[in-house]
């Protein structure tokens, strides 16, 4: 059609009408966000000539990312995850929070409430005759050098299949999922199993964007954190496994070069054996840098919905435990 309509008057009065602004009820905020993003994508369809069979061929598979619960998995994919962490650091640098360990994603499969322990957890419920065993331990000292006693670290992982306990239902419920507080040095310390990469399901509406944008879906072997303690800063964090394929090539932008570890393998690791380990274990080493700030919210892990933090999920899972 080649027809610019975006500034004609009717159009810029329509905006302002779906937008709610001639309403006195809602969010003002909500209001002025929805009437840019909108703008944004009105003048899209004018400026790319965007046809009627694309737009729905565009909302066709917004249905289907929907019934799949794929918006999750997609927003890494278009890197929104990684531009809300560049924010935050920017924040931080701007208000002198320097040093500490690096942020990097959360992505969409914490679940929370996994068993807690002290200072040492045995993380798989599960056999995996495929997995290669891990001896994952650190230690979280502030920015000044000090061991942090008592910080809470959480930890997750996929299995040597790339399947994530309560997302994959063959799976004990918080299988290699564990909670541990530091002991009186900041150490922590769990028997575990290597995780592998996995990629978004083939076919699926996440792969078909990917695709569409000339892109892959997979992910490197990683292993997520949420690490915190009074008076410092709550960081969330992921690190991969140095060597894998997609290590320096994350669909979801979650590597950082600092957050990048080898793993070694040792035959016979006499710490790992005394906590039950059989034959040879890959020792990995991530000691986490917490910064001090006085700010109650930058304590805690920033509010979002996430499995079993409602009733309801809690009563999913419960289910799930005794089938």
């Amino acid at each position: 059609m080649n027809v610019k309509i975006f500034d004609t008057p009717e159009v810029q009065d329509f905006l302002k009408t779906v937008a709610g602004f001639d309403q006195k009820g809602g969010s003002e905020r909500g209001k002025k966000i929805t009437h840019r993003i909108l703008s944004d994508l009105y003048r899209t369809i004018d400026d790319f000539d965007i046809t009627a069979e694309e737009y729905w061929s565009a909302v066709s598979l917004l249905n289907a990312l929907g019934q799949a619960s794929q918006f999750g998995l997609l927003s890494p994919g278009l890197g929104f995850d990684h531009y809300m962490d560049m924010r935050m650091d920017a924040a931080d640098q701007e208000a002198k929070r320097t040093g500490g360990t690096p942020r990097t994603i959360e992505g969409p499969l914490y679940v929370a409430g996994a068993p807690e322990f002290e200072s040492f957890a045995r993380m798989d419920d599960d056999p995996d005759l495929d997995g290669e065993t891990m001896w994952l331990h650190g230690q979280v000292r502030d920015t000044t050098g000090n061991p942090v006693p008592g910080a809470k670290i959480e930890i997750w992982h996929c299995n040597s299949k790339g399947g994530y306990s309560f997302f994959d239902k063959s799976q004990s419920p918080y299988n290699l999922r564990r909670t541990i507080i530091a002991d009186a040095e900041g150490r922590y310390h769990a028997l575990s199993v290597i995780p592998s990469g996995y990629g978004v399901p083939e076919g699926a509406p996440t792969d078909q964007i990917l695709k569409m944008l000339g892109r892959h879906g997979e992910r490197p072997a990683h292993i997520h954190y949420f690490v915190s303690a009074p008076g410092l800063q709550h960081l969330t964090t992921q690190i991969n496994l140095a060597g894998d394929k997609y290590t320096y090539d994350d669909f979801a932008f979650a590597t950082r070069e600092e957050l990048v570890v080898e793993g070694k393998r040792v035959e016979e690791h006499v710490e790992a054996k005394q906590h039950g380990a059989d034959g040879p274990v890959t020792e990995v080493v991530f000691d986490i840098e917490l910064s001090p700030t006085e700010k109650d919210e930058l304590q805690n892990r920033h509010k979002r919905p996430r499995a079993m933090e409602s009733e309801s999920q809690e009563s999913q899972l419960a289910g799930t435990a005794t089938v």
